[in-house]
């Protein structure tokens, strides 16, 4: 079953299809012209306008997802600024840094929300997939990409960025969230 997977990011779309191997479903990415405008409140709201977006491109199943790293510390910001939230990755991880420089709880939880429509472009479901840990003091590994070396996984004792790919797939928040997704789908007879 090929699905159209809302992203303009190659990396992304890898990561996505190797999640769901073995699954019975192939991510594609939407035609040219995919940009939508993210202007959303929330993580669900930003999902379903890139759903949308994909599905009026394509005229297939689409599914998108909307992630971001959410600090208990700093009222859950970046939050859906996750990509915005300063200029390069280095600044994004710096400016973290130095908000909590001085803070005792560090916990934080990345969460992905996605959104799948239907070939005429009505909502057949929406999820939430999270994972929990917290921000170190300083940057760890060099796997991933994002927030991931300051992201230690709650239980593990190391960062994201410290996982291999195929570990970070089993228990990430977009891994959490795409099992969701596939179940439903399984339930109702649709792979």
């Amino acid at each position: 079953m090929k699905i159209v997977f809302a992203t303009g990011n190659p990396h992304k779309l890898e990561e996505v299809n190797a999640i769901v191997e073995g699954s019975g479903i192939k991510f594609v990415l939407p035609p040219k012209g995919f940009d939508p405008v993210e202007d959303g409140d929330t993580f669900e709201d930003n999902s379903y306008i890139k759903a949308k977006a994909a599905n009026e491109l394509s005229h297939q199943m689409s599914l998108a997802d909307d992630s971001g790293l959410c600090v208990d510390a700093l009222n859950g910001a970046p939050g859906i600024y996750s990509a915005r939230y300063a200029g390069s990755q280095q600044d994004k991880i710096n400016k973290i840094l130095s908000e909590l420089e001085s803070v005792e709880n560090r916990s934080a939880h990345f969460v992905c929300c996605m959104t799948l429509l239907d070939k005429d472009g009505n909502m057949l479901f929406q999820t939430s997939g999270k994972c929990f840990g917290s921000i170190i003091k300083e940057a760890k590994g060099i796997n991933g990409f994002g927030y991931d070396p300051i992201f230690e996984v709650e239980g593990r004792g190391i960062t994201m960025a410290e996982m291999s790919e195929e570990e970070k797939n089993k228990i990430s928040h977009r891994a959490n969230a795409l099992k969701q997704v596939v179940e439903f789908l399984s339930r109702k007879g649709l792979l």
